[in-house]
C-alpha cells in the first residue's frame, strides 16, 4: 500500500516527537524523501528503527506495554469466551473481538485509552458486507487442509486465540499456523508474546524472522515463505500487514480497525470502524 504525502507527514511527525535532534530528524526526512514507490510504511519504520539506534543505541522497549495488554486480555478470557459461545454465531463473535484487540496499536497511534479499548467489545455483529465475506471465508476454510493467521499487536493475540478455538471447531480438521514478528517491534507480538498468551495451545508459532511492523516477503526466512506461500486460506490482521501485504497478486482475508487518516480515506469510513475484507489475486 503506497505511503501518500500525508502519510509521509504523519510517519516524520511520529520521530519528531520521539526526538528533536536535528541529525536524526535530518536523515529520517532523507528517508521519506527518496523512498521508493512500492515502499511501503512497515518498511520506512524498520529503516527508522535503524536510524534510531545508530544515532541514541537501543529503542525503549514496550515489554511492560505488551505485559500489560497480554495480562489485561487473559484476565478477560473465560468471560469474553462465555460470550462467544452464548452468542447466536460464535465465530462471527470471535471475529469482531479478535478485531476489537487491533486498537492496541502503538504505532498507529500515540496513546492508546484502556476505556476505549473496551468499548468496542460492545459491538454486536459484522455488518452485512461482511457477513458475505464471513460466508466466502467459512465455505474456503471447509475445503482448506492449512489456514495461516498473520498476527499484529499483543493484547490483540489473546482475542485471536479465541477466535482461532472456534474455527477449529467448524473445521477440526484444518492446520492452522500463526505468523508472528521476528524480533522486538512496537508492541507487536513475537514468539514470546505468543507463547504467553497461549497462542501455541491451538496452533503453530512461524517467525517472520525480521523485526518489522509488517510482512514483508523478501525479507522473510524460507519456513515462512513455504507457509505463506502453501497456506490455502490467510487471513492478515492489522493495518501494518494490510499495508505490506496487499495489492500484491495474493488471495487474504484482511480484518483490522481504521486508525488513522490513510484507512478511513481507503475505505471511506471513521475512524475506528473495524473492516474484514478479502482481496482476491
Amino acid at each position: 500500500m503506497r505511503v501518500t504525502e500525508s502519510c509521509a507527514k504523519c510517519l516524520y511527525d511520529k520521530q519528531k516527537h520521539l526526538s528533536d535532534n536535528a541529525d536524526y530528524l535530518s536523515e529520517i526526512k532523507e528517508i521519506i524523501d527518496n523512498r521508493n514507490e512500492e515502499d511501503t510504511s512497515p518498511w520506512l519504520i524498520y529503516l527508522f528503527n535503524r536510524t534510531y539506534e545508530k544515532h541514541f543505541g537501543q529503542r525503549p522497549p514496550y515489554k511492560e506495554i505488551k505485559e500489560k495488554y497480554n495480562s489485561l486480555v487473559l484476565s478477560m478470557e473465560d468471560s469474553l469466551r462465555n460470550r462467544i459461545e452464548a452468542s447466536e454465531n460464535p465465530l462471527a463473535q470471535a471475529l469482531i473481538f479478535a478485531r476489537a484487540g487491533n486498537y492496541i496499536d502503538f504505532g498507529a497511534m500515540n496513546e492508546v485509552d484502556e476505556e476505549t479499548f473496551l468499548s468496542f467489545f460492545e459491538e454486536e455483529k459484522l455488518q452485512d458486507k461482511e457477513s458475505k465475506v464471513l460466508e466466502s471465508f467459512l465455505d474456503q476454510c471447509g475445503k482448506a487442509r492449512s489456514f495461516l493467521l498473520i498476527a499484529d499487536n499483543c493484547g490483540e493475540i489473546v482475542l485471536d486465540k479465541l477466535f482461532l478455538e472456534q474455527l477449529k471447531k467448524s473445521c477440526p480438521e484444518l492446520q492452522i499456523s500463526v505468523l508472528v514478528r521476528g524480533g522486538e517491534v512496537l508492541n507487536d507480538a513475537t514468539r514470546e508474546d505468543a507463547e504467553y498468551a497461549g497462542l501455541d495451545k491451538v496452533a503453530e508459532i512461524i517467525s517472520s524472522g525480521v523485526p518489522v511492523a509488517g510482512t514483508i516477503y523478501e525479507m522473510l526466512p524460507d519456513q515462512a515463505k513455504k507457509v505463506l506461500d502453501h497456506a490455502d486460506v490467510i487471513l492478515a490482521k492489522g493495518q501494518g500487514n494490510y499495508e505490506s501485504l496487499s495489492r500484491q497478486g495474493r488471495h487474504i482475508f484482511y480484518s483490522f480497525l481504521c486508525k488513522c487518516e490513510l484507512f478511513t480515506e481507503r475505505f471511506q469510513v471513521p475512524k475506528f470502524t473495524g473492516i474484514f475484507v478479502e482481496e482476491w489475486e
